[in-house]
């Protein structure tokens, strides 16, 4: 009996379907993706596609998802205190949208029904109410954080200034004279900057916790 030959090309599942897509959007953009896009770089039909995912928006959806599993949840497991582990969980959390940008105007809806969105949420909300947080707050919490990490990663300060003395006339602009220098600095201007915003946000939140009442 003669054996049967292997397929050519590698057969089509979700977790390929998934991970083209993420590096079409993290290479390209949200634009770029396209069901018929999709299925050209993965090599097979474009109804094929159809037999995991629906519509764009579902693929969209798992990449969406795929990355918000690339966040660290361990810091809510183990005998970090809240305000260390809300500290350790943001810098993870920012690292991941900085490896996949162009994802977040998606991520940036909600977790709606993403398992590993759902994950996260539910992690730290957990977390803040077994600290001791009302659960009001422990909302707001998770909010808050949300806005500030996705802020961090739909742009840089630094980049938003061009490479050109020119552009910054003293005249019109008496601050910026070294504005044209930025650029050059981009990453270590903007992670200080995310540094120094979740010191703040965290020490504001520090002397909340202090301040509320016995058993609230």
């Amino acid at each position: 009996m003669c054996a049967m030959a292997r397929p050519r090309k590698p057969l089509l599942s979700t977790d390929r379907i998934v991970t083209t897509a993420r590096t079409l959007v993290d290479t390209e953009g949200l634009a770029a993706l396209s069901t018929r896009r999709l299925a050209a770089e993965l090599g097979v039909s474009g109804p094929s596609l159809y037999n995991h995912f629906r519509t764009k928006d579902q693929i969209l959806e798992a990449v969406a998802d795929s990355v918000s599993a690339q966040v660290d949840l361990s810091m809510f497991e183990d005998e970090r205190d809240w305000r260390t582990a809300l500290h350790d969980w943001a810098v993870s959390y920012r690292a991941a949208l900085r490896d996949h940008p162009n994802i977040v105007p998606v991520l940036a809806r909600g977790p709606g029904r993403r398992p590993a969105g759902l994950r996260l949420a539910d992690a730290v909300f957990g977390a803040m109410v077994k600290a001791g947080w009302p659960p009001a707050q422990a909302t707001s919490i998770g909010a808050l954080m949300r806005y500030f990490i996705m802020g961090s990663a739909l742009g840089s300060f630094a980049g938003g200034f061009v490479d050109d003395e020119a552009a910054y006339d003293p005249a019109a602009y008496p601050h910026l004279g070294q504005a044209h220098l930025l650029a050059d600095q981009q990453d270590k201007i903007d992670d200080r900057a995310f540094d120094t915003g979740l010191t703040a946000l965290l020490d504001g939140l520090t002397a909340q916790f202090e301040g509320l009442p016995p058993g609230d």
